[in-house]
């Protein structure tokens, strides 16, 4: 029997939920639980500058808020089109925790390694940052790990969000 080599996961640093009403969604997370503030983007084109799905270029767009909770960072997730991880886990779990995400410094790096430990790359983003960087990328890792682990090479800047919520920490 051939042993692949393991997939180290170091640095946990985002949990994802995929909510039916992104809005609705932020609102209990504040209002409730105080986590905030909230950055909103709409994933796609034109900021999500090349997407892929299952190996194939593609086009999806999804909603996304962004909070965090001390150091990590909670991301939420309304599908809005497309064949994506999202609508699958949809139809096959309903609404909730998606994924986990794990920082890497080389996401080409990463991806080999994956691929070495038998981890496919099941739907990717890149370009979505000011200056065409940034790449998220999920893997195959459900039957293995009970969950989508999603690999995030962070942008060196963010865009600026399309709105903050609550309204008054868009200062902060």
């Amino acid at each position: 029997m051939t042993t692949r080599p393991a997939f180290p996961i170091t640095n946990i640093a985002q949990i994802a939920l995929v909510v039916k009403d992104l809005d609705a969604a932020v609102r209990a997370w504040s209002d409730r639980f105080g986590v905030g503030p909230w950055h909103f983007y709409t994933y796609g084109k034109p900021l999500v500058k090349r997407m892929t799905r299952h190996g194939k270029p593609c086009e999806y767009r999804m909603r996304v808020a962004l909070g965090n909770v001390g150091p990590m960072r909670i991301e939420l997730i309304e599908p809005l089109e497309g064949d994506t991880v999202y609508a699958e886990f949809v139809r096959e779990h309903g609404y909730g925790v998606h994924h986990i995400g794990v920082l890497t410094e080389s996401m080409a790096e990463s991806l080999a390694k994956a691929k070495q430990a038998g981890l496919e790359m099941t739907q990717d983003g890149a370009g979505f940052g000011p200056d065409n960087d940034g790449h998220y990328a999920y893997l195959d890792t459900e039957t293995a790990a009970g969950t989508t682990v999603e690999l995030i090479e962070r942008p060196k800047r963010r865009a600026v969000p399309e709105r903050v919520y609550p309204p008054e920490k868009a200062q902060e």
